[in-house]
This record gives C-alpha cells, sequence and structure tokens, in this order.
C-alpha cells in the first residue's frame, strides 16, 4: 500500500513550475463552481506520518484557492467543555456549510490510530472506534458533506532527514514537533496502524489517498490533484446497509397510539399533592452532587394541542433555570439549511450538570418532513438509524434520554382548539397549519407508530402518554423522569 510513497518519488522544479498554473485555475474554477451551485460541502480530512510536511501542503492548498472559503478546523487534547460532550460532539460544531471546505488536522481518526500503533492493540476498542467512524462518514456523506482523506507518508529515512534539516536553522526549528522527533523509533508500528486504517475504512463516499510527501514539489501537487478531483466530481451516496434501525423491515408498526388508555382521569385534590411532591422529588436529584457528572435531555412530541408546553411548565417549575435550556424547534433557519439535518441539535446539546428540554425535536424528520414531503423517502428512512446513534452516543457518554409522546383524541383536540380560538390568551397558539394538520391525522398517526416502533431503545426510551386528561399527564410525565433520575443516580 505504501510502497510508492516509501519510494519518496520527486518532482522537479520544471515539473512543478509547467503544472502549478493549471492546477492553481483548476481548483479556484472548482472552488467557485462548488460556492455557486452550495449542493454540498468538502471536508479534507488530513493524517499520515508526523513530519511529513502536512502543514506546509495545506498552506500552499490556501494560497492556490481563495481563503476565505476554506476554514482550518484543528483539533488537539479535548478542551473541558469538549470533554463535557461525546466525542464527536466537536466534529459536529465546526462543520462546514454547503458550498465551503473544512481542513481538520486532528480528526476523529486519532484514538483510532493511536490504538492501531499500540505494541499490543486491543481489538474490542478498535471495533468501536471503527464502527462510530462508519456511521458518523457515512451520516455525513448523506446529508451532502463530500468527504475526502489524506494520507502524507514517505520513508523512515526521509523523515529523519526532513526533521534534521528543519532543526538545523532557527528559521524552521519551530516547525519540528516533539512527534516528529519520535517516528524512527515507531515507524514500522505506525505504517502498520495506517496500513489497518486505510484498508478497513475506505468507503467510495469516504475515501483515503496516499500522497508521497519526502519531496515537496511531489506533495503539492498531489494534495492538489485530490483535492481538484473531489471538488470535480462528487463522492458517491453511502449505501442503505449501512443505516440499520431495529424493526426497519417492518411493513407494519404496532397501533401503541390506539392501545392508549384515554380515560384515565386524575381530580384536583390528588394532582396538587402528586405534582407537589414529584416536582419536590425532581428539584432534589437535580441539585444533587451525582447529577453533576450527568446530563439531561427531555425531548417532547405529540399531536397539536395535546398539552406538551403545560406538561414543559410543570417540569421547569422544579428547575433552577439557570440549569436549564428550552428549544423550541420550529423549521429549520437557512443556516441550519445548509448543514446536515442533525448539526442543529449536536449544538444544543446541555454540559454536565444541565438540562435541556426539547420542544419538538430531531424527530421532526420522521414526523411532519416524512408526511409533507419536506424529506425524501430515502432521508426519512435513514434518519431512524441515524437518531438512534445520536441518542447513543450521548447516553454512552453519561447522558439520560428521556422522549415523551404526548397523544390525544381528535375529539379532544378538536374541543381544546375551539378553546383556544375562545381565549384571548391562548388564541395566539391556534394556527391555519393547526387545522390543515388535522386533515391529516391518519398520515400523522401512522408517522408516530413507525418512528414508536423503530426509536424505542432501552437507553433512550418512548414514554407514550394519553393527555386527554392534562392532569394525569403532568403527573405522569414527571413520574418518568424522577424514576429515571432516581434509576440512574
Amino acid at each position: 500500500m505504501f510502497a510508492d510513497a516509501q519510494s519518496d518519488p520527486s518532482l522537479s522544479k520544471e515539473e512543478f513550475d509547467a503544472q502549478e498554473p493549471r492546477l492553481r485555475a483548476a481548483l479556484l474554477k472548482a472552488q467557485y463552481r462548488l460556492l455557486e451551485r452550495a449542493d454540498r460541502s468538502l471536508l479534507i480530512v488530513v493524517s499520515g506520518i508526523d513530519g511529513a510536511g502536512k502543514g506546509g501542503a495545506i498552506n500552499l492548498l490556501n494560497e492556490w484557492m481563495d481563503p476565505r472559503h476554506i476554514h482550518t478546523l484543528a483539533f488537539g487534547a479535548p478542551t473541558f467543555d469538549e470533554q463535557e460532550h461525546p466525542p464527536f460532539w466537536r466534529y459536529w460544531n465546526e462543520l462546514p456549510a454547503k458550498g465551503k471546505t473544512g481542513i481538520v488536522f486532528g480528526s476523529w481518526y486519532v484514538p483510532l490510530l493511536l490504538e492501531a500503533s499500540r505494541k499490543k492493540p486491543r481489538p474490542r476498542r478498535m471495533t468501536t472506534y471503527a464502527e462510530a467512524i462508519t456511521r458518523f462518514e457515512a451520516g455525513l456523506a448523506a446529508e451532502g458533506v463530500q468527504i475526502i482523506k489524506l494520507w502524507y507518508h514517505l520513508s523512515a529515512q526521509a523523515q529523519a532527514d526532513r526533521t534534521k534539516v528543519l532543526l538545523s536553522s532557527p528559521e524552521t526549528a519551530w516547525q519540528v514537533k516533539p512527534a516528529d522527533r519520535k517516528v524512527h523509533k515507531k515507524y514500522d508500528r505506525i505504517c502498520r496502524a495506517g496500513q489497518q486504517v486505510i484498508e478497513h475504512l475506505n468507503p467510495p463516499h469516504a475515501p483515503w489517498t496516499i500522497i508521497p510527501s519526502a519531496d515537496e514539489h511531489m506533495r503539492a501537487i498531489r494534495t492538489a490533484q485530490a483535492v481538484q478531483q473531489a471538488l470535480q466530481h462528487r463522492s458517491p451516496t453511502p449505501r442503505a446497509q449501512v443505516f440499520n434501525a431495529p424493526g426497519l423491515a417492518r411493513r407494519h408498526s404496532p397501533d401503541r397510539l390506539a392501545q392508549l388508555d384515554y380515560h384515565t382521569k386524575l381530580d384536583k385534590e390528588d394532582y396538587e399533592s402528586e405534582l407537589g411532591l414529584l416536582q419536590g422529588q425532581l428539584a432534589r436529584a437535580v441539585r444533587s452532587d451525582a447529577f453533576r457528572e450527568r446530563s439531561l435531555i427531555l425531548a417532547f412530541e405529540g399531536q397539536d394541542a395535546a398539552g406538551k408546553g403545560g406538561a414543559i411548565r410543570r417540569v421547569t417549575h422544579a428547575l433552577d433555570l439557570r440549569q436549564v435550556d428550552i428549544h423550541p424547534i420550529s423549521a429549520p433557519t437557512p443556516d441550519e439549511l445548509m448543514h446536515p439535518y442533525l448539526w442543529r441539535f449536536w449544538r444544543r446539546l446541555p454540559r454536565q450538570g444541565r438540562i435541556a428540554i426539547f420542544d419538538r425535536s430531531w424527530y421532526g424528520r420522521v414526523l411532519v418532513e416524512r408526511v409533507e414531503g419536506f424529506a425524501s423517502t430515502a432521508d426519512w428512512r435513514r434518519a431512524y438509524a441515524e437518531i438512534n446513534d445520536f441518542e447513543r452516543q450521548q447516553t454512552d457518554h453519561g447522558t439520560i434520554v428521556l422522549k415523551f409522546w404526548l397523544a390525544i383524541t381528535p375529539e379532544e383536540q378538536l374541543q381544546r382548539f375551539h378553546e383556544r380560538e375562545r381565549s384571548p390568551f391562548k388564541n395566539f397558539k391556534i394556527t391555519p397549519d393547526d387545522w390543515r394538520n388535522r386533515e391529516k391525522w391518519k398520515q400523522y398517526a401512522s408517522a408516530a407508530n413507525d418512528m414508536l416502533a423503530r426509536t424505542d431503545t432501552e437507553h433512550a426510551p418512548w414514554h407514550v402518554i394519553g393527555t386527554n386528561d392534562k392532569r394525569y399527564a403532568r403527573v405522569h410525565v414527571l413520574k418518568n423522569i424522577v424514576a429515571a433520575l432516581e434509576q440512574t443516580l
């Protein structure tokens, strides 16, 4: 695999000078075409042998292209804020918008490569890293992020010679990092690790290109050619088999909404007694020392007028509002539409010791976007697996994820709509869309049942609650939150 790069091929200055003008012009033209179309973004992942001149190659790329539309994303050891979120959070936050290019140093491959280059790699850990990377890259590629990965390689002797030359002058010695000096000691292990990673994580939608790096002219030309190829030719869409969700093959999902008991009621005296007790338990739980190392996500979905707002207010009444963020989710903004679907939700995740409440959530893709035709069939079918993985990353990091579907009967909804129209304090809640959505009741119910069947997981369960009686629903929401916290903390 590395035979060509380890032979340290070179390019004369005359050959370089002959190719440079054409390549620069082609790169700029392709970059501006990407900006104009804005149908995808380009993510260039930089990796390889330390001391191979990766920084110099990327600096030259910025000179040859328009740097205003290139974002260099350099990731070192996780910051305190980054450590309080799942590992992929920092990469999601920095994704370039469609039309833009991002260059990634210190990528999601670092932990895998470090593990693979150990004297005795741990297979289970490597498999975990590899599976996470596979899902991450496939999800991005399906959402319009084109990924190319550049591995900079050279022989052990060329790396040592280059390091020696740089160290010989005060003007260049600063370019040599401690890791560069240690390459010769573990060169073979690094090569073995790189080969394993490239062989096993080299799908058509996120391919690796090996860049011979002993000669600066060869390195620059090969880098530019790889980027030009990516700008001019879009990568294929990931295979559908990458996205699997529980029950995806089912033709018909169980009708959980029809099986609910909508008649259970709670009288006012019992309601106020239970409400106060549960709010007190919730308040103590989220103020405990144990919760400081956790975070809590509450996602509320359901039919219009099912009482999401009222349930959320009873929850927040027990919380210190300095500890909680409430996110009312509506149609994505123009900026959000220029990024992958889950990007806007990754940016709203809570740090440790905090709570995020979503009034509507990432499930919009498999609900309103599915029913109204805003998402293609391929997009919303793929979303089940993407959402399950998104939630799994949160719970693996210690976040408690609870999801509530608040269900109401058509008759009760109609009565509440009329009440809203008559009330000067509530008529702002009723919109033409609410009435129009009633005409698609069956389609929304079918989408909800599919969603429940495919995303009700042990680590992020759905709690489906009939809300014809608001008191019963609010108490039931609080009971589930308190039970989950007491079980976990």
